[in-house]
């Protein structure tokens, strides 16, 4: 409601929550200008079919996907906004995404609002894990350059409708069947496949409660860790190559191995989401099918994506190295 934007669709998804949300919601009365619609899920479907239900019911050109632990300053969509809106860059390429700087979220705490950088996007090391840029630093200015990422935390995305569109499988931008975590990463992934970049810019701030992070995994409920394996060998499964796994195979391995170790020694419950895949295999190789007979951009151009620092690219330039071809690996 603070946002100096004019708003005039919002869509709130409450789903099946055990908190007062219902009672919060109802202490707020927007301008006439506004439109909210609020819908009530009887049961949790998930982070990723409740962004799909949301998206579905908007009518925008940019759709804003903001989870409920997100603060903003109140130029946060309309500074993305007005990046979204510029011109292509040197090379001609799609922006689809954009994401701002995302700081860290207390409540309760002192300072609140701190310094600590959550998130300036996304990118992938070479065991395929995906991070968030800049987590943990502290903000120096370090991340105040406008530049392409490989993709943005879903915690805070403006994407184009036009990119919804074109890379929703079946109708779904989110993978359902990720349920929850890892799916921006997916999405990111499968958005470069097809020919669409991210933006990134630290003009948009805001701040975001950050609850799971790699090194609280042995405090982390149960289902957070089952989903978070089950869902990185469903990303690989759709997004990567022969090409790509071969270049990658010693680190992605290795973490491989590291999970499976885990599992036996200290949570022999996550074997099963490891055999989630291989129930599903038809449905998940549909997918892939979808994906790449539609890939516009190589693993080859993709590689640079995958480095162990986080990888960016100027505005000024393509993110994209001028070699391979399209139906390449």
């Amino acid at each position: 409601m603070q946002q100096d934007y004019p708003l005039f669709e919002i869509i709130i998804v409450d789903n099946a929550s055990i908190d007062k949300t219902r009672n919060i919601l109802s202490q707020f009365f927007p301008p006439a200008q506004i439109h909210v619609e609020t819908q009530f899920n009887a049961v949790n479907t998930g982070f990723a079919a409740a962004q799909n239900q949301a998206i579905r019911q908007a009518h925008g050109e940019w759709l804003l996907c903001l989870n409920p632990d997100v603060f903003l300053r109140p130029d946060f969509i309309s500074q993305l906004v007005s990046v979204a809106a510029q011109p292509a860059g040197a090379k001609g390429e799609k922006v689809g995404a954009v994401c701002g700087k995302l700081l860290r979220w207390t409540p309760g705490a002192q300072p609140e609002f701190t310094s600590t950088i959550d998130c300036t996007g996304m990118y992938f090391t070479r065991n395929l894990r995906h991070l968030d840029r800049g987590a943990e630093q502290i903000d120096q200015g370090q991340y105040d350059r406008a530049e392409y990422v490989f993709g943005a935390s879903g915690a805070a995305a403006l994407y184009r409708r036009e990119m919804v569109d074109d890379i929703s499988v079946a109708g779904e931008f989110f993978d359902e069947d990720f349920f929850a975590y890892r799916e921006d990463a997916d999405l990111a992934w499968r958005a470069q496949i097809l020919g669409w970049q991210c933006l990134y810019t630290p003009r948009a701030v805001g701040w975001h409660v950050r609850r799971v992070t790699p090194e609280r995994r042995e405090r982390l409920p149960h289902l957070i860790n089952w989903h978070s394996v089950k869902n990185r060998f469903l990303m690989r499964i759709k997004n990567c190559s022969a090409w790509l796994y071969g270049r990658l195979f010693l680190p992605v391995t290795m973490r491989d191995v590291m999970i499976l170790g885990y599992a036996a020694l200290r949570n022999w419950k996550l074997f099963s989401a490891l055999f989630y895949p291989l129930r599903r295999w038809r449905r998940f190789m549909r997918k892939r099918q979808w994906i790449q007979s539609r890939r516009k951009v190589s693993d080859r151009q993709l590689l640079f994506w995958f480095s162990n620092q986080p990888a960016s690219a100027p505005v000024t330039t393509s993110p994209l190295k001028n070699f391979g071809h399209p139906h390449d690996p």
